[in-house]
């Protein structure tokens, strides 16, 4: 590619018309921001409901045949839809927002750094939406059945107090009665149950990131598949750390993250080496590298003596 083909886009432009621009480029994104809000609200309480499903399931799983959550002060439930708002709005609002990001940067980039970069910016949000999904439909249905699996009583006797059931069905587990003691009740709250949902969501969605860091750092050159293999063990630790903070104390959910994202460090790898690859053949074809020399300089040859 000559030095032509592979100019910035865009000629240099002084620093007030960047300055305007990028005014331009930040007011059109807060707007798609502010309407993806207002959207969001708008089905604010379906999304709560969908959110709370595995919550909904494991209750009636654990003999409660209408679950119930609470809020304690006037404000909290306004502000949990207002919290979901923020979250999903900022979701319809990233298409918008990207773009206007995009047309800023694009400008300084050249061609091939362009070429380079986009498939990054689609493959994030799709990433993201993936251990997001996973989050949801996996990870958070086992939390709640091991977090509400010790009081297999669930919230049957918050629904008696409350009057919502007139009586225990047959089947329902519950505590004996004794004659003295306290009997403990699962009283859940609104924005507390919403809290571990999103909590999930935000922790598997940004693990599952981990496969486009690690290739967009290696097409920069700041790390290697070989060096990736180097530290396996110590990722193993990494992960395992992070698998403890980031899920209740169970052993099923924390497997079931290792795994997961032990097998998207491994993709890595093989991503980046696929990244080297085609850098080492176009270094080849340009002159830049001999046919026995790799992307350091090294001969094969001693590579297959090291090894």
């Amino acid at each position: 590619m000559s030095a032509r083909e592979d100019d910035i886009d865009d000629s240099s432009a002084p620093l007030i018309e960047h300055l305007a621009e990028l005014r331009t480029r930040l007011i059109r994104s807060v707007i798609a921001l502010l309407i993806g809000i207002v959207l969001a609200f708008t089905v604010a309480e379906p999304i709560l409901q969908f959110l709370l499903g595995p919550i909904e399931a494991t209750l009636r799983d654990l003999g409660d045949p209408a679950p119930t959550l609470q809020y304690t002060s006037p404000q909290e439930y306004l502000f949990t839809l207002f919290r979901i708002s923020m979250v999903f709005g900022f979701g319809l609002a990233f298409p918008v927002i990207a773009h206007q990001l995009w047309r800023f940067v694009a400008p300084g980039l050249y061609r091939s750094e362009k070429s380079a970069f986009l498939p990054f910016i689609i493959a994030s949000p799709v990433m993201f939406l993936l251990g997001a999904s996973f989050a949801h439909f996996v990870v958070t249905p086992l939390a709640m059945a091991f977090f509400l699996g010790f009081a297999d009583v669930s919230s049957i006797f918050a629904n008696l107090l409350s009057g919502t059931v007139d009586e225990l069905p047959p089947d329902a587990a519950v505590v004996p009665e004794t004659a003295d003691g306290i009997r403990i009740t699962f009283f859940g709250k609104v924005n507390e149950s919403l809290d571990i949902s999103l909590k999930f969501i935000m922790a598997f969605g940004l693990c599952f990131q981990l496969p486009v860091l690690l290739t967009l750092m290696g097409k920069a050159g700041l790390v290697s598949s070989k060096g990736l293999g180097q530290v396996r063990k110590y990722a193993v630790v990494g992960i395992l750390v992070l698998a403890a903070l980031v899920t209740p104390p169970d052993v099923i959910t924390q497997v079931i993250l290792f795994t997961v994202v032990y097998g998207l460090y491994e993709i890595s790898i093989q991503l980046v080496k696929r990244v080297e690859a085609a850098r080492l053949r176009r270094l080849r074809e340009e002159g830049v590298l001999d046919e026995d020399e790799d992307l350091w300089g090294e001969d094969d040859d001693d590579e297959d003596a090291k090894a």
